[in-house]
């Protein structure tokens, strides 16, 4: 009896585990990571992906200059990022990186380290990111739909300082641009937009 109430136990938490992992199909997964792309570019856009095995792929080819990323099922929360061609190779490595188990800083490092020994391209012109993130109890998975979502803007500038662009270190007002990482081959302007109402 205590055996076999143990092995339903056992089954429940499995089953719940698997539906957590468990990607969205193709087509959700691509509806839900364009909408951290502006509207105009959505039709185009390329869409990376995750299949069952939490493996990264191609969803869809573009034919525009956008990439966006879907959500990763193994991850908490509900985030999707949309970029700029160039920065592909970056974003690319940074996922390499990681994929092993290198912490964040350190991919980080690791990076700046290879585009300075120019092994690792990096884009010479200011290149957007979007990423949009949202709680998982506010993102319907079988639907495609998110509420309260936020929405962030990231643009990189390489090398680009407080003194060459103007933009203050720290934003002084709510939604603010400021500039982070400056002198560096990832400084970006750093675009947080006030937290809209929930819905």
């Amino acid at each position: 009896m205590k055996l076999s109430y143990f092995l339903l136990v056992l089954t429940l938490i499995l089953n719940k585990t698997n539906a957590q992992s468990k990607s969205p199909s193709p087509e959700i997964q691509i509806k839900l990571a364009l909408l951290a792309a502006p509207e105009e570019k959505r039709a185009g856009a390329m869409v990376y992906g995750y299949d069952n095995n939490g493996n990264l792929t191609v969803l869809r080819n573009g034919t525009n200059e956008m990439i966006c990323l879907g959500d990763n099922p193994r991850e908490k929360g509900f985030s999707v990022a949309c970029y700029h061609k160039e920065m592909e190779a970056y974003m690319q490595r940074g996922r390499e990186l990681r994929a092993t188990g290198m912490g964040e800083q350190r991919a980080t490092q690791t990076r700046d380290a290879e585009v300075k020994a120019g092994k690792l391209k990096m884009n010479t012109q200011p290149s957007i990111l979007y990423v949009l993130s949202a709680k998982e109890e506010d993102c319907d998975f079988v639907n495609g739909t998110v509420k309260n979502s936020y929405l962030r803007y990231v643009i990189y500038i390489p090398y680009a300082t407080s003194e060459n662009t103007g933009l203050p270190l720290v934003p002084s007002a709510p939604g603010m641009p400021y500039i982070m990482y400056p002198g560096t081959s990832r400084a970006h302007i750093m675009i947080n937009p006030p937290v809209p109402a929930k819905q």
